[in-house]
């Protein structure tokens, strides 16, 4: 991706799960559904630009898409990238 797109367009939507819920509570770690096409240091910038906050570390994971049948057979749903994020222990993000 260009330096140019807008972080929003990056970060899609936070992933909230019992996982997810844990990690932000106890470690300062929250999950994202991220464009596939984003390198980790435009997740980095983005989540910084949106949330104002540090990030420390970064990981990343693409997860194939389930397949699912349906009337005229098998279709392959999209991939989706996640990313978790681990920040600075002074800050947080407040989703609710």
């Amino acid at each position: 991706m260009s330096a140019n797109v807008h972080a929003s367009y990056i970060i899609k939507r936070p992933l909230l799960s019992e996982k997810s819920t844990f990690g932000m509570n106890e470690q300062r770690r929250y999950t994202f559904v991220v464009d596939p096409r984003a390198s980790k240091t435009e997740i980095k910038n983005a989540v910084q630009e949106l949330y104002k906050v540090r990030v420390l570390g970064i990981n990343t994971q693409v997860r194939k898409g389930k397949y699912r049948r349906v009337k005229v057979g098998l279709i392959q749903e999209p991939l989706e990238k996640r990313a978790t994020v681990r920040l600075h222990p002074e800050d947080q993000i407040d989703l609710f």
